[in-house]
């Protein structure tokens, strides 16, 4: 099988280096690309040609590419290489061995869903909001080359409080925060936790509530419409930064993409 691997190196504190880890799937047989800092990583994997593709990267780094394999109908390999790796973990690979995450180009394919925010694709989750402005801020403040760009951006968002008001299927919500995911998560006090599943077929939208917002609202769909009182929401689409016009149009796509895991995983 002619496999390609992109690799991000800016996704984190990633160990082993970039030349590392691409030393050793070259080892295997892999074609590895290292992403340069103005290159497109969605040009580059569709110029690949390969019957497999993989990207090692932080959440970030995966939706893009993944939908070139969708494009393409080959599959897909996750390389957790990024700072929390929330969709290798949902995936059952272990977050911390990038290496051991190879072996998904001579693994088992799995058929998993997609999202789609309009035309955007996720693999986790897009979030409205509070959390979504602090990301904006965030990478504000980031190519500003500000060391505490985090910290920065959550003063900002905290001091701004600005209201949301949306509705979802035409029932307007109220809540700090709005998060459309790609399959249940584990609900914990104050965020959402884990997938137990990437193949159950259905969207989850979760609004937290009470006085000190420690629990979630919860629905469920195939589709979901969520209407704004502004022509464009900043959103984060699996942690990145987007504006989304809206009103927004959420759907699943059950099975739609093609995983090669590891044995076992």
């Amino acid at each position: 099988m002619n496999a390609f691997l992109l690799v991000n190196p800016r996704a984190g504190d990633a160990h082993p280096t970039p030349d590392e880890l691409r030393d050793e799937a070259t080892r295997r047989g892999i074609e590895v690309h290292v992403l340069r800092r103005d290159e497109d990583p969605v040009e580059v994997a569709r110029a690949a040609g390969a019957d497999a593709i993989g990207v090692a990267g932080g959440d970030g780094s995966l939706a893009a590419v993944a939908g070139v394999a969708l494009e393409r109908d080959v599959p897909f390999v996750c390389v957790p290489f990024g700072t929390r790796n929330h969709f290798a973990r949902d995936l059952g690979l272990d977050r911390d061995d990038p290496i051991a995450a190879l072996a998904g180009f001579s693994g088992v394919e799995r058929r998993i869903d997609v999202g789609r925010a309009g035309e955007r694709l996720f693999l986790n989750n897009v979030s409205l909001g509070l959390y979504a402005r602090l990301v904006h801020r965030r990478e504000h403040h980031r190519r500003r080359r500000n060391a505490l760009a985090r910290a920065r951006a959550l003063a900002i968002v905290l001091r701004e409080r600005k209201r949301l008001v949306l509705s979802v299927d035409g029932r307007p919500i109220e809540a700090p925060v709005v998060v459309v995911a790609n399959n249940a998560y584990r609900l914990e006090l104050v965020s959402i936790g884990e997938r137990e599943r990437l193949d159950e077929g259905l969207l989850h939208l979760y609004a937290p509530t009470g006085l000190v917002r420690s629990e979630w609202r919860e629905r469920s769909a195939e589709r979901f419409t969520v209407g704004a009182d502004r022509p464009v929401l900043e959103a984060a689409v699996d942690g990145e930064p987007e504006e989304l016009e809206t009103p927004l149009e959420f759907r699943i796509e059950p099975r739609a993409l093609r995983m090669l895991v590891p044995p076992g995983r």
